[in-house]
């Protein structure tokens, strides 16, 4: 078995958004996801240097109302469909309920960015942005 290492994670801000219960939350962001604000601690606004409107970027959140223990769901939330791992889903509850958003930047504030279409309900902690990268631009 492979050695494991540790993991240390400190988030860079918060998501401030409309939603304010993730039981009213839609559950992908083409469900009529509101636009939020990304608000980033002041120890980090220089690392949103080279952000700017239209970028589009990819946040990593953490669910922080997820439910850790599930290990299988219904893929959609729909009873219909039958039981799947989670890791085969994009469910929000899983053992690390890391999140993953594309989204576009509408507009930037000092130490805040205006997104599109986010679903993570307000409070959400951020952990990380990075850029969707295409070929021409590959970093």
């Amino acid at each position: 078995m492979a050695k494991r290492g540790t993991v240390s994670l400190h988030p860079i801000g918060a998501v401030e958004s409309a939603l304010r219960d993730r039981k009213n939350a839609p559950r992908q962001p083409f469900h009529d996801a509101p636009e939020a604000w990304l608000v980033i601690d002041a120890r980090f606004i220089e690392a949103l240097d080279g952000i700017n409107p239209g970028s589009e970027i990819l946040v990593f959140t953490w669910l922080h109302q997820a439910k850790r223990e599930i290990l299988k769901v219904h893929p959609g939330h729909d009873p219909r469909n039958p039981l799947a791992g989670v890791f085969s889903t994009r469910s929000p509850d899983r053992p690390n309920p890391v999140g993953l958003h594309r989204v576009k930047v509408l507009a930037t504030e000092e130490g805040r960015l205006k997104v599109d279409h986010l679903e993570a309900v307000d409070g959400t902690p951020i952990l990380d942005i990075k850029p969707v990268l295409n070929d021409a631009r590959a970093q």
